[in-house]
């Protein structure tokens, strides 16, 4: 029976080191071209696979990984498990999908799976950890865990995000180029990290302009539609309504521009809405949503691309990674109707 190939056997025939071939396979963005290409061309001709069941009594391991999100249902997190997921895969691994729901007992719960090793690392995508102090003793910096997207201050686990404060800064001198001067923004659950960057962002880009903000015009959402809905309800009843939202993402963004419907308000031409994320429906929303693009897939490979390298015994980044944004500009912002 022919030898089932090995990923010695690929670095051996291009001459490189079998931890390059292993990361290129793993498309963990830190093996640049042409050896990248002609890794994954000799790792076809040869027919590689992983052999799991052979590493799992190898090293003892389970061979797999715990993603695990804030709200499965909420589709913003599909880009990032198919960037995850591919990463994970050519490497031999499997995903297994955590659901915390926004519940910091259940949070625990993937930790313990963590520890009891049901998983070898873990990918969080939760913008906070419980605060019980059993769990905090407990918590260790030497965990196999990546944070991605979210932001979570007060741990030492390796981060890639992206910068929030910059993005919305873009976000809100497009309206300001536009000629907005009365801008809002529904930011999302404070005291949460990322919500505070944005909302940072905003103050700072509206400081910047010389434009004020009014009582009323900060509103706090929970990146739910339902808030976005309420918080775009109380800007409009104010004495002098916005002109213009920034919302800290695309949901609540959506959520606005139903309730502006709903009160008999045209978007964009008495209200202009920005979003945050790029969902896949902000395209295909009528009229299609101006939104602050993230590159959720890539952020999934590089988080999973760290967990290989700490698997392998690499050391984790001690800066978090930054990945830039696009505001993409689309049907949702026009200027200002003249008063």
């Amino acid at each position: 029976m022919t030898r089932r190939p090995k990923i010695k056997d690929i670095a051996e025939r291009l001459g490189v080191s079998p931890a390059t071939v292993s990361r290129a396979l793993a498309d963990t963005g830190l093996v640049a071209e042409p050896t990248l290409t002609r890794i994954r061309e000799a790792a076809s001709a040869l027919d590689y696979r992983p052999n799991v069941s052979a590493r799992n009594l190898r090293t003892r391991r389970s061979m797999a990984v715990l993603l695990v999100v804030r709200d499965i249902g909420n589709p913003f997190y599909l880009d990032v498990v198919k960037g995850v997921e591919a990463a994970a895969r050519a490497a031999g691994y499997a995903v297994l999908m955590g659901n915390a729901e926004n519940d910091p007992g259940r949070e625990s719960e993937y930790f313990d799976m963590l520890r009891d090793g049901h998983a070898d690392g873990m990918i969080l995508m939760t913008g906070s950890l419980p605060s019980t102090p059993e769990f905090r003793r407990r918590l260790s910096p030497n965990l196999p865990v990546v944070v991605a997207l979210e932001m979570i201050e007060d741990v030492d686990f390796p981060h890639v995000q992206i910068d929030n404060d910059t993005a919305a800064r873009q976000a809100i001198a497009h309206l300001v180029g536009l000629g907005h001067a009365r801008i809002a923004h529904v930011s999302g659950p404070v005291p949460e990290v990322m919500s505070i960057r944005r909302r940072d962002g905003y103050r700072a880009a509206m400081h910047e302009a010389g434009l004020s903000i009014p009582e009323g015009y900060e509103q706090r959402g929970d990146y739910l539609l339902q808030s976005g809905r309420d918080a775009c309800r109380r800007l409009m009843a104010l004495p002098v309504p916005p002109t213009a939202i920034f919302l800290a993402n695309d949901e609540m963004a959506f959520g606005a521009i139903h309730e502006l419907r709903r009160m008999g308000r045209d978007v964009p031409g008495d209200v202009s809405v920005v979003g945050f994320d790029d969902l896949y429906l902000s395209e295909a929303f009528s009229p299609p949503l101006t939104t602050v693009a993230q590159p959720r897939a890539e952020i999934g490979r590089r988080a999973m691309g760290m967990l290989l390298d700490m698997f392998g015994g690499g050391s984790a980044p001690k800066e978090p990674v930054i990945l830039p944004t696009t505001l993409k500009v689309r049907g949702t912002t026009a200027a200002p109707k003249m008063s």
